[in-house]
């Protein structure tokens, strides 16, 4: 039975590692776009949402503001900051009179704050494209450039970016990867760009959307209250037949995005149970997926001999060398790779203690609101 269980598991491992490399290989890299030269470009309005984001702001505009782009508008939403947000973007429109800052005192009743905000920039916005970005993001200059000239080129309507992650240490980049790459295989960015494929994405710290696009399908009204708002504005915009196409901006797009692991598990704890669209069976079979794939084969491999031990050291040898490869193309030690059998324990215990605090508490938290648990199931399925 158990050598059974083990060649499954080691077809199923390597497919999904294989499908997620090639995937990823097969997507365009910014990098490889040259910008698009020129002066008379399409307007493109910034927009960015703050909600208590005062370590991160004045890095995030001062790197927007230096995006070498002739036509830009930048617009700041201050969602009901109780740092010193405001204070902080209004002492750079001293230095940047460019700046456009919006002030949000109040969120209405069925919207979720970041939504809101984000809606409540593009109706002030005048740009042919939106860009939604967030308050932590740092660019390379030619960034807005070249994300231009592809879509331009490719007739897009919707282009989305992935970053590149600067964290601390071998288990939470490790962990990252273990949570990217279960994103990457359930979404398959890559086919995206398909008219005929049912996949989409979205990348909250790069969507850029034609606006005339944006407006016909409602923008974020059309899901106010769904926690992971960037995936669903791809889903949308590609569900009503609109071009879209995601890149990885690895050395254009940076985001300081967690310091530890602590921090990335209450970070994720708005959006996990949603991921699973607030279905009980459904994080049970991804908890027992990433068990019996990740976890079950190093606990069985010291307790069985002869060809089934070997097909259990495939498996976890399979997982040590896919994550060293990607360790390596990041620019990282190859060494983080042995993070990766710890790393499937963090990845479960996020999916449970999302779900049980979900449940308990009726609702999701977040920068101080609380939305509640009936509204957040009314919104659109992911």
């Amino acid at each position: 039975m158990l050598f059974w269980i083990a060649l499954t598991s080691l077809v199923l491992v390597t497919i999904c590692f294989w499908e997620v490399t090639t995937g990823t290989r097969a997507m365009t890299q910014l990098k490889d776009v040259p910008p698009l030269a020129g002066t008379s470009l399409p307007k493109v309005s910034v927009i960015i949402p703050a909600c208590n984001e005062a370590t991160t702001i004045e890095p995030a505009l001062r790197s927007v503001l230096s995006l070498d782009y002739p036509d830009l508008e930048i617009i700041v939403v201050n969602d009901r900051s109780t740092d010193h947000t405001g204070p902080a973007i209004k002492k750079l429109q001293q230095v940047f009179p460019q700046l456009e800052l919006l002030e949000i005192s109040e969120l209405p009743e069925n919207w979720l704050g970041k939504s809101h905000a984000l809606q409540t920039g593009a109706a002030n916005a005048c740009g042919e494209y939106l860009l939604f970005t967030d308050a932590d993001i740092q660019m390379e200059k030619t960034t807005l450039r070249r994300a231009i000239k592809h879509l331009l080129d490719n007739n897009l309507d919707h282009l989305c970016m992935f970053f590149e992650n600067s964290a601390p240490g071998g288990l939470l980049n490790t962990l990252l990867m273990e949570v990217g790459g279960g994103l990457l295989w359930l979404f398959k960015p890559w086919m995206a760009k398909n008219p005929e494929s049912k996949y989409f994405i979205g990348v909250g710290a790069f969507n850029l959307v034609k606006a005339s696009a944006y407006l016909a399908i409602g923008g974020h009204s059309s899901f106010p209250m769904h926690p992971i708002d960037d995936i669903m504005l791809g889903k949308i915009l590609k569900r009503n037949n609109y071009r879209q196409e995601c890149l990885l901006g690895y050395g254009f797009i940076q985001v300081p995005w967690y310091k530890s692991p602590g921090q990335l598990i209450n970070g994720v704890m708005k959006n996990t149970f949603a991921l699973y669209n607030y279905s009980i069976s459904k994080v049970i079979g991804g908890v027992s997926a990433v068990f019996m794939l990740s976890i079950f084969p190093v606990w069985t491999f010291f307790f069985t001999s002869g060809s089934t031990r070997l097909l259990f050291a495939a498996i976890i040898c399979v997982r040590l060398c896919v994550f060293a490869l990607g360790l390596h193309e990041i620019g990282l030690p190859v060494r983080y790779a042995a993070w990766s059998l710890i790393s499937p324990y963090f990845s479960c215990y996020i999916s449970i203690k999302a779900t049980l605090t979900t449940l308990i508490n009726q609702g999701i938290s977040w920068r101080g609101t609380k939305y509640p648990l009936a509204k957040l199931k009314k919104q659109p399925l992911l």
